[in-house]
């Protein structure tokens, strides 16, 4: 597991994105939306993500957990 950190100048940039430009909530959204179309496109074979569909796996689960960090939709207790 890395441990890098981000400097305070990208955690503030990062924080007034979300907060200013989109919202955590409505950028959730979208992340998920994307999830969906791509992955939808690689289960019919789309020409254009053949010669990504070794790293569709890790980014498929990257952008889920970016998703749940910024709204937890599935954490169900």
């Amino acid at each position: 597991m890395s441990t890098n950190h981000f400097s305070e100048e990208i955690e503030t940039r990062i924080k007034d994105f979300l907060i200013h430009s989109i919202g955590r909530k409505d950028l959730a959204k979208t992340i998920r939306q994307v999830n969906y179309a791509l992955s939808l496109c690689s289960m019919r074979g789309c020409e254009t993500l053949e010669s990504e569909l070794p790293n569709m796996d890790d980014n498929f689960y990257w952008l889920n957990r970016l998703a749940e960090v910024l709204d937890p939709y599935l954490d169900v207790d």
